[in-house]
């Protein structure tokens, strides 16, 4: 059972799905699904191999169905950690445990920092954060070849430069630098342009997030367990990377999961994982006893 809910705070309708019964069954916290830019509909294929729980995803601000009124267009992974402060609250449920990806692992470990008691458990998998790199000035410059691709040459050719900047192996060099552009045929994406230029990943729109540096000092000193997670298919590859350095800076060993960045979703998806096997990861790390430097790698 999934039942749909809208919460109305300043600047946005914000809509959350509860899978499962609410309140939740024998005192187990809510388990919060979260990405970005992704919409709660990206983690259907992982909430359906969680029934013993109350699983809750969400479209965030802008996203999907939470439509704005504060008459912005940005993501900005710090006014996100406030929506998700006020979502909690409405859950009423205590802290909550908590799987992050990507943009909203940024989110999500700006929340534990503002509310550290919000979230008793985090898992924040491969946060895009380019700042922790060694190589930031170049991942930086690679971010800017994407945009300008998108702008000059629409969904295809951005998204082309995206998939090549994501999986490009290690740091950017030269060598990345001197490549042809990649074309969208490549990665069958079709090089048509619609005209449109409001795609949040490839507009800029979320540029706060790449550029979100976390406060290591408040999530270090946080009540909440956070297990830094990579999969085992994207180690050495951007996100991956960043996901190493957060985990370094907190004292631990990134936890790896089966698959790649997108490894949750589902056979639907054009870039499908492993969504049984990587639910089988997560209930183990959710379910790990004590520690604080995430849980031994089982790969």
């Amino acid at each position: 059972m999934i039942t749909p809910h809208t919460l109305s705070i300043p600047g946005v309708d914000l809509v959350y799905d509860v899978h499962g019964p609410a309140p939740t069954r024998n005192g187990t916290p809510p388990l919060l699904m979260i990405g970005q830019p992704m919409d709660a509909g990206g983690f259907s294929a992982l909430a359906s191999h969680f029934p013993e729980r109350t699983v809750v995803t969400y479209d965030p601000r802008g996203i999907g169905r939470s439509t704005r009124s504060d008459g912005r267009v940005d993501h900005d992974p710090v006014v996100q950690a406030e929506d998700l402060h006020r979502l909690i609250a409405a859950l009423d449920a205590g802290p909550v445990e908590m799987f992050a990806s990507s943009g909203g692992a940024v989110t999500a470990l700006a929340l534990v920092a503002a509310h550290p008691t919000d979230v008793r458990l985090l898992v924040a998998h491969e946060p895009p954060i380019l700042g922790m790199l060694p190589d930031r000035e170049a991942a930086e410059r690679a971010m800017g070849q994407v945009l300008a691709a998108y702008r000059a040459g629409g969904t295809g050719a951005g998204m082309a430069a995206f998939i090549a900047m994501t999986s490009w192996p290690g740091e950017f060099t030269r060598e990345y630098f001197d490549r042809p552009a990649p074309e969208p045929a490549q990665y069958g994406l079709p090089a048509e342009d619609s005209g449109a230029r409001d795609d949040p990943l490839l507009s800029g729109r979320s540029a706060a997030v790449t550029a979100q540096l976390p406060d290591v000092a408040a999530l270090a000193a946080s009540p909440t367990r956070i297990v830094v997670a990579v999969g085992e298919e994207s180690r050495g590859l951007l996100a991956a990377r960043c996901a190493a350095v957060l985990a370094e800076r907190l004292h631990q060993q990134p936890t790896v999961f089966p698959s790649h960045h997108g490894g949750f979703v589902g056979g639907d998806h054009p870039f499908a994982g492993q969504p049984e096997a990587f639910a089988r990861r997560l209930r183990a790390v959710l379910g790990a006893l004590g520690g604080t430097s995430g849980v031994p790698d089982e790969s």
